[in-house]
């Protein structure tokens, strides 16, 4: 084998050395970073490299934290011949949020940059028991949007994760975390029945659709944490904007989605643990177990229906309850697996900015973006390896 060396620092056209340098050898490419970027305030970048979506070869700038296609002489170059896309999304995620209910502030600190080190740059919290406000303060933490806390029945969910109320006082909890969330509002939509022993929604059907009407008149948007049949037709019957994990779906309820643009965030990293859940709960509940395995053993089939229906599909890992953050790329290759690496990528970057208002790679956005070595859309698992990853104009890691 040929000896491959890494000390001679390329140039580019004008004899200058390049900050980074991207190419293939031994089977694999990667990029290499020559230039280290200076801490302090964000510096004048460039990179050069194929932009996703558009797929084109196209030079950006990064000056003063944001965006632009216009050049700027004395910017640094931080990668070339690679491929950028918006700073991924995670649509479903929990800052400030352990098992045993919300943690202290170090702790969600640790959670944010782990996330953030995986490339996410952005992430819609689905329900958190602890205060979080202070991340917006911190430009080197993800973008935060909240949809308040979780809204549960006494008994009837998680301990220490939700606001617990009755039926009665749902519409007025609903409104609350409406005027505390970020523009959404999470309901727990079903959970184990212990009298039943099994899957049963926790809210009448006319009290979640007067709630979620309400949610809508103080400008927010309700999602609702969903596993079984009932509880999301039931649900999207009465105007539910999103369903989380959406296990349940049947046929007509997926058609209904597609229609009126109901989003629809798998969690497909969170479903992958519903047989250890099942094998928890077989002695005491049998009928649950069984149920929690059909419901796993058929998720592919379930999750593409919706695909191929036109569902609008978004990436999130459910981090911060069980499972660790920091793990979108492993959501993103089990998209993939249902509707291709270019459906998984736009689920996890610039369909799902989109969805949450924010800018994708635009002129004047916010310099919220990621680097790859290699293509994601022909080589999804280089998601779970950027070589660069820029927040607000500011490079926070580079590999």
């Amino acid at each position: 084998m040929a000896h491959h060396s890494h000390d001679e620092v390329p140039l580019d056209a004008l004899g200058r050395p390049l900050a980074s340098h991207t190419h293939t050898h031994d089977g694999s490419t990667h990029t290499h970073v020559y230039a280290p970027v200076p801490d302090g305030p964000a510096s004048r970048l460039h990179l050069r490299g194929t932009l996703l979506p558009a797929g084109e070869v196209t030079d950006l700038w990064v000056v003063d934290g944001r965006v632009t296609f216009e050049r700027v002489p004395d910017a640094l170059t931080v990668a070339t011949d690679c491929w950028i896309a918006p700073g991924l999304v995670d649509a479903h995620c929990h800052i400030g949020m352990g098992a045993h209910g919300a943690v202290d502030a170090e702790t969600a600190e640790a959670q944010a940059l782990a996330d953030r080190d995986a490339g996410t740059l952005l992430i819609r919290d689905a329900g958190s028991p602890a205060d979080t406000r202070w991340v917006d303060d911190r430009d080197d933490l993800p973008r935060l949007i909240r949809a308040g806390r979780h809204i549960a029945r006494p008994r009837r969910y998680i301990r220490n994760y939700a606001e617990e109320v009755e039926p009665d006082d749902l519409v007025e909890e609903v409104r609350t975390q409406a005027r505390r969330g970020d523009g959404w509002v999470k309901i727990v939509g079903d959970w184990i029945d212990r009298d039943a022993g099994d899957l049963r929604p926790l809210w009448p059907a006319e009290v979640v659709t007067e709630a979620i009407a309400a949610a809508h008149a103080e400008g927010a948007r309700v999602t609702a944490h969903c596993f079984d049949e009932q509880s999301v037709t039931e649900l999207v019957d009465a105007g539910i904007d999103g369903i989380e994990h959406g296990t349940g779906l049947d046929d007509a309820t997926i058609e209904a989605m597609a229609e009126r643009g109901v989003a629809l965030t798998p969690t497909l990293i969170n479903i992958e643990t519903f047989p250890d859940i099942a094998a928890a709960g077989e002695s005491k509940f049998p009928g649950y177990a069984a149920h929690m395995r059909a419901l796993h053993a058929r998720r592919f089939e379930t999750i593409g229906k919706a695909v191929e229906a036109g569902v609008p599909i978004y990436a999130g890992t459910d981090a911060g309850g069980v499972l660790p953050h920091g793990i979108i790329a492993a959501e993103i290759e089990l998209l993939a697996k249902v509707g291709g690496a270019e459906f998984a990528l736009g689920a996890a970057s610039w369909r799902a900015r989109e969805w949450l208002g924010e800018d994708g790679l635009t002129e004047g956005a916010s310099a919220d973006l990621v680097v790859f070595g290699a293509d994601p859309r022909t080589e999804i698992s280089v998601v779970r390896h950027p070589t660069l990853i820029i927040l607000r104009g500011r490079v926070v890691k580079q590999s």
